[in-house]
């Protein structure tokens, strides 16, 4: 019986679909049911694919209320479908983020800052600045194009957010950015998912092409940590985000129409 019972509890301890409950639960709002010790470490895995369903959301909101109303209506209902199932978590750090950025002062001061819940004035510019440039770019797209965009980027952001974690230590000891830890075999279980579904959704030259702006601002988003912060934070993982989608999307619509 004792043998037994220690056999049924490393089962449950090792459930590939808790990893995936996590990431759910951590990316988004929907409630999922309680998950054990499952973790964000096991959740890594599944950010990519989470995150293209986010896209994925968004995205098919654009491309079915493009058939009822204008597009410019039709992508103004598909980003707030895309704030509002993420909690505004990527807003929010990109908003933190960028007070931090802007303050005077020496690391201390500027994790002093964006810890801060009020949003100054470079968060505001910089939350006014993704929201024109994901408007403009989607809107211009046609809704296949956009539902396929909003995939791409969705997915690569949550990816990029991996990387992130995985090149730089957290700059507190808690928070969201210590909590985050990536293992190796999830970063490159999730690379692999990321780069099929970019090439597979966007093409082989749209996909090529989004991941490269991808990893170049990853490369950046890293760099900035380190030196700005000495680290990651939570709101460094939500700002990575938001400028990747932005990034992503303003590549592929080049790629595309121009």
């Amino acid at each position: 019986m004792h043998a037994r019972a220690e056999a049924t509890a490393a089962s449950r301890s090792f459930r590939p679909w808790d990893g995936l409950a996590s990431a759910i639960a951590f990316l988004t709002i929907v409630p999922v049911p309680a998950v054990g010790d499952a973790g964000l470490e096991r959740a890594a895995a599944w950010f990519p694919l989470v995150g293209a369903a986010i896209g994925a959301l968004a995205g098919g909101v654009r491309l079915l209320c493009g058939e009822v109303v204008s597009a410019t209506v039709a992508t103004v209902l598909a980003m707030i479908v895309l704030v509002v199932v993420t909690g505004a978590l990527h807003q929010d750090g990109l908003a933190d983020t960028a007070d931090g950025l802007g303050v005077r002062g020496d690391r201390t001061r500027r994790l002093e800052v964006m810890r801060d819940s009020s949003t100054g004035v470079f968060g505001a510019l910089a939350l006014i600045g993704w929201a024109l440039l994901l408007f403009t770019t989607v809107a211009a797209l046609d809704g296949d194009r956009a539902l396929r965009a909003l995939v791409v980027a969705c997915a690569l952001a949550r990816w990029v957010a991996l990387v992130h974690a995985a090149a730089t230590r957290p700059a507190r000891s808690d928070g969201l950015g210590a909590a985050l830890r990536v293992g190796p075999v999830a970063l490159g279980v999730a690379t692999v998912v990321v780069v099929v579904v970019a090439l597979a959704v966007g093409g082989l030259v749209p996909g090529g092409a989004a991941i490269g702006t991808a990893v170049a601002v990853a490369a950046v988003s890293v760099l900035f940590a380190r030196g700005a912060l000495g680290g990651r934070t939570g709101d460094t993982l939500g700002a990575t985000v938001a400028v990747v989608e932005v990034a992503v999307c303003v590549v592929l619509l080049g790629v595309w129409v121009g």
